[in-house]
């Protein structure tokens, strides 16, 4: 089950697990992308099921899940990788944006967690991949917020790996991405914060969503008695 999966690192996670002979479960809010994508994985031999869902719906993805398991009976893998990153500086004052950052990356975060718990817990089995940030680690100017929310997925990730992989053999990886070409900086309301973005990074070379992908297949293809706990992906060209 691939969160976020209408674009960028969700939709390349989606189509690189589909190849490798998963059925994948597409949640996004964008109707058309999903169904466009599972056309695209159908056509390349794969088995996709596109799910429109609201993370930040709690009724809403209890629903995905319990769908996901009428149509396949299980769930190994969670990827959490719905977010959304709102920068700018705090003394602006975009609550309403903070308010949205908080309810997708960290509350969509545990609501889709909450939800598959009892599956994989049944079957004392299961993946789950929070994408967290680089951000994760550091906070940087015109991101406090966003930063918070990724040390927040850090924070979950390695509590929840505490409370499940030992006891309950349930993975966890938290997957920390640099800087990636995806629609994400579209987003970013504040302009003069999108233009330094845009300025600071020019014609270096950013990650590609099928770079973050590759990361993830590879945590979830490990062998059982294997937990990749964190992987922290960099452009060769980021400093920090």
């Amino acid at each position: 089950m691939v969160t976020g999966a209408s674009s960028g690192i969700g939709a390349a996670t989606a189509r690189v697990l589909a190849a490798d002979g998963a059925a994948v479960v597409l949640a996004a809010r964008r109707a058309d992308r999903l169904d466009a994508l599972r056309t695209e994985i159908k056509a390349e031999g794969g088995l996709a099921l596109p799910l429109p869902t609201d993370v930040t719906d709690r009724a809403a993805v209890d629903v995905l899940v319990s769908t996901a398991l009428e149509w396949y009976g299980r769930i190994d893998i969670l990827v959490n990788n719905a977010g959304v990153m709102l920068l700018s500086p705090v003394a602006k004052r975009d609550v309403d944006e903070w308010d949205r950052m908080i309810d997708v990356n960290i509350r969509g975060l545990l609501h889709c967690t909450a939800a598959v718990l009892p599956t994989m817990l049944e079957q004392r089995s299961g993946h789950i991949v929070n994408v967290g940030s680089v951000a994760g680690r550091r906070p940087f100017p015109g991101g406090t917020v966003y930063s918070a929310t990724k040390f927040a997925v850090r924070a979950i990730s390695a509590g929840l790996r505490n409370e499940l992989s030992p006891a309950q053999s349930i993975r966890v990886t938290d997957i920390e991405p640099g800087v990636v070409d995806t629609e994400l900086p579209d987003h970013i309301t504040d302009e003069q914060t999108r233009r330094g973005l845009e300025q600071r990074w020019g014609d270096r070379m950013k990650l590609r969503a099928e770079d973050i992908a590759r990361a993830i297949h590879y945590a979830v293809t490990q062998p059982q008695h294997v937990n990749v706990n964190e992987l922290l992906v960099r452009p060769t060209q980021q400093e920090t």
